[in-house]
């Protein structure tokens, strides 16, 4: 990853959401934690790419042999590690590490997982037992279209072609069989315009991330002309609209 890429996300290390009031609908019926436990036996072994402050691993993942949650962001892991000294658990350990640059051991984990982060296959490939399953939930191109459209820029706006279709050609590429890509639909619903204005403060929907710009990772101020539009013109009884398109892919080694 180029170096403007850490100090990007490092910049951005606070990824707790629970002070951000919304709903959502999830219109897909495919839960990635609850993949992850369908697969799970009180044996696995399980890494979590890309876990920022472990929360999901924390809350929704099972009590198996052991987890280890890795983030490239040195201020993610530190916060995973006081979450996890809260929660008493004790089969999870995070640690840094870079997801393109892997250092795990070789036919090791049962379960690798990645959650809206970069990912090297054959990288993953190498650290899966055989028959190990990885499983993947991505945000795809066309995540907040309405929005990123109104606004002329946003994560993967420029892409040529959706990251989810790049993801599962590698996945393939890489030597994994049964690869399933799923589209996912969500409509997310803001209590206020407080609300939805610190979730686009917090990740990177308007930003011009691109796998195919790496270094084009800086952070855009938000125009306040335009928010408003987008909040008269989106404000429906149930709060403001957001409408989330995600991917997930789940493969065997």
């Amino acid at each position: 990853m180029k170096k403007n890429e850490y100090d990007y996300y490092d910049d951005l290390a606070n990824w707790s959401f629970e002070d951000i009031d919304y709903t959502k609908e999830t219109l897909t019926n495919w839960i990635y934690e609850d993949i992850v436990n369908e697969l799970a036996t009180k044996d696995s072994k399980i890494l979590d790419l890309g876990t920022a402050a472990g929360e999901k691993v924390l809350k929704r993942f099972p009590d198996c042999a052991e987890i280890v949650g890795t983030d490239y962001s040195v201020a993610m892991i530190e916060n995973a590690n006081k979450n996890l000294k809260k929660s008493g658990r004790k089969n999870i350990s995070f640690r840094v590490m870079d997801n393109l640059k892997m250092d795990t051991p070789d036919n090791y984990f049962d379960i690798v997982t990645a959650r809206h982060t970069p990912i090297d296959p054959k990288q993953i490939y190498k650290t899966l037992k055989k028959d190990g399953y990885l499983i993947v939930r991505g945000v795809d191109m066309h995540d907040c279209w309405e929005l990123k459209r109104l606004f002329g820029r946003g994560q993967g706006y420029h892409d040529k072609s959706p990251i989810s279709v790049r993801d599962y050609e590698a996945i393939i590429d890489a030597g994994f069989k049964d690869v399933e890509l799923i589209p996912l639909h969500e409509k997310d619903y803001y209590k206020t315009k407080k609300d939805l204005y610190a979730l686009l403060t917090k990740v990177p929907i308007l930003d011009d991330l691109s796998d195919e710009n790496p270094d084009n990772y800086k952070k855009v101020p938000i125009e306040k002309g335009i928010f408003e539009k987008y909040v008269k013109e989106h404000t429906t009884n149930k709060g403001i609209l957001l409408i989330r398109r995600y991917y997930g892919i789940i493969a065997r080694k």
